[in-house]
């Protein structure tokens, strides 16, 4: 054992190295790097491949943050035009009901030159909301000349009566209402009647002749006979033929011509009176019903 230790001690130990290194370094380079190559090609390799991953994974999370801010841009661009799509819109409905109203108010000042009689242009304000009575509120009243028992019309046909009137409104009860009345004539057979309201939110034509041929589809107008309408107005179409058994008189369902419902501006009868006209005899020209005589 002294023998071993004296023979292999730490300064022969060391200095055999340093000749294995000198000799592998510098009297073999070419094996030395062959298998530095050989050891080293597999380690890279170990070590290569978490960088690659990292790297692709780096690459992704740029391409998602990339399509991120683009969708972002495109969402925003999106909000922009649905924003301008819809104050488009509002102001092509606004548009459209300003066409609508110019249209209706041009053929309501058509009408008024037409009729020989008389009226005074208003503006629906209100409709009577219970259900006791069918009426609406026109914008016109005492102060413009408006006054209880004038007729209500518009291009299309008879509305109402103004039944009530202050300072600055009129009240009107439609043709409609059962507590109405108008003299009505029918076109074809040029036959009287009186033209009430109904329950349902029609009218009806009462007192017609028994021998009377009126029949569906005739048209009924103004008689001309009580004041507030001049003769001529339409009134409505004759829906149905009433008869009952043992009575003197038949009566006739009307559907008004009007759309009541849907009523925004009308003419107010101001005076029976006929206004003068262009013709030569100074006659007035009696009002054009909207349809043919008959159907």
């Amino acid at each position: 054992m002294v023998m071993l230790r004296s023979t292999f001690g730490p300064r022969r130990v060391l200095l055999l190295l340093l000749a294995l290194l000198f000799f592998v370094v510098f009297l073999l380079p070419r094996q030395a790097r062959a298998l530095l190559q050989t050891v080293g090609q597999p380690v890279a390799w170990v070590v290569s491949f978490p960088l690659k991953g990292f790297a692709a994974i780096d690459r992704s999370v740029m391409a998602v943050w990339e399509r991120y801010l683009a969708l972002r841009g495109v969402e925003e661009e999106n909000r922009r035009l649905r924003r301008e799509i819809q104050y488009l819109k509002g102001q092509n409905d606004q548009l459209q009901a300003l066409a609508a109203d110019t249209r209706r108010l041009a053929a309501l000042m058509e009408f008024k030159e037409r009729t020989p009689v008389q009226t005074l242009a208003a503006r629906v304000v209100g409709r009577d909301s219970t259900n006791w009575y069918r009426a609406m509120v026109l914008d016109k009243g005492e102060l413009d000349g408006v006054r209880a028992e004038m007729g209500v019309v518009t291009p299309a046909g008879v509305v109402g009566r103004v039944v009530k009137a202050t300072r600055s409104t009129s009240v009107v009860l439609l043709v409609s209402d059962p507590n109405n009345a108008v003299t009505g004539l029918i076109q074809r057979t040029r036959e009287e009647g009186i033209v009430e309201g109904t329950a349902e939110g029609r009218a009806r034509l009462k007192y017609i002749p028994l021998l009377s041929t009126v029949r569906a589809g005739d048209t009924v107008i103004t008689s001309g006979l009580t004041g507030g309408f001049p003769k001529g107005i339409m009134i409505g179409v004759v829906n149905r033929i009433e008869k009952e058994e043992g009575a003197l008189f038949q009566s006739a369902e009307i559907v008004p011509d009007v759309d009541l419902s849907r009523v925004e501006e009308a003419l107010i009868i101001t005076s029976s009176n006929p206004v003068s006209q262009s013709d030569p005899g100074g006659a007035a020209a009696p009002v054009e019903p909207s349809r043919r005589e008959g159907r």
